[in-house]
């Protein structure tokens, strides 16, 4: 047990991450039918812009701000000149679009950061570990549980109690009926890329300071985090929350006891809980139901 119970907590951060990951794809592929494999690339971009800034002498809080919002405007840059003629057609023009940006983006950071990983450590009062009475545990991993937490509440309250979010909503409902009432839906598209870029970006820096920081980072996190979508169910907020949580545990406990299955244990996962719930686990229609 004094094994298993870190394993377990390790566990559910890994699951956290898949979640917000999760839910920043399923941001943008319920309301615009994008399936978004770049998704991966914009966390590396952000952990290396961090990595740059704190390099440069940047205090490391206020490149964990700033990192995310300067990746949401290359992503919007991205979606209003590449992204944008592809809404409403068939999704594998944009899942061929966004795989070739994925790879484009890959070899850019190994020409300008290098093809072997970076060192981004956390700051030093987030360095050291904390007691939790069956173990001692990082303080660095403390504190991304606590941000992953309040990334999924802001994100629930965004969505359920803003008009914004409200229009979200209702726009994967019925584009067209919520453009004939008068909203710019196109503007609404921007936003909700932009917002699943922003959450990916908080994501990516996170990450970099825990999983490390090389060219493909961020696309380690991404095919999980697929799975994460299919597993909890597509449209569902609480799905991709208990899918990443699930996953992550899962992953954990076998990489302790299996390890030779730890690749393939979420695979395995995925199998079973489709073969009993082919929706998924909170599958809904629309946009978190």
């Amino acid at each position: 047990m004094a094994h298993v119970a870190p394993e377990i907590f390790n566990g559910l951060i890994l699951g956290a991450f898949f979640a917000v990951v999760a839910i920043g794809l399923s941001l943008i592929m319920n309301l615009t039918g994008t399936i978004n494999l770049a998704h991966g690339s914009f966390m590396t971009l952000a952990g290396y812009l961090a990595f740059a800034m704190v390099s440069a002498g940047t205090n490391w809080w206020f490149a964990l701000a700033a990192a995310p919002i300067l990746t949401v405007i290359v992503g919007v840059a991205v979606e209003r000149t590449l992204i944008r003629p592809l809404y409403r057609r068939d999704p594998v023009y944009s899942l061929l679009l966004t795989f070739g940006l994925s790879l484009i983006a890959e070899e850019v950071y190994r020409l300008i950061w290098g093809t072997n990983g970076v060192p981004f450590s956390p700051p030093p009062s987030l360095q050291g570990s904390v007691s939790l009475g069956f173990t001692d545990f990082p303080a660095f991993r403390l504190f991304i549980a606590g941000a992953l937490l309040v990334i999924i509440v802001a994100l629930v309250v965004f969505l359920q109690r803003t008009r914004l979010g409200l229009r979200l909503r209702a726009a994967v409902q019925d584009s067209e009926m919520i453009a004939a009432l008068g909203t710019n839906t196109q503007l609404l598209y921007m936003l909700n890329f932009g917002l699943g870029i922003l959450i990916a970006g908080v994501a990516g820096v996170l990450a970099a300071g825990l999983l490390g920081l090389n060219p493909q980072s961020g696309n380690a996190l991404l095919m999980p985090a697929f799975v994460t979508v299919i597993v909890g169910g597509m449209g569902s907020l609480l799905g991709a929350v208990a899918g990443g949580l699930l996953i992550g545990v899962a992953i954990s406990v076998t990489t302790l006891f299996l390890p030779a299955f730890s690749e393939i244990v979420m695979y395995i996962l995925m199998a079973v809980i489709l073969l009993i719930r082919p929706r998924g686990l909170f599958g809904e229609e629309g946009i978190f139901g």
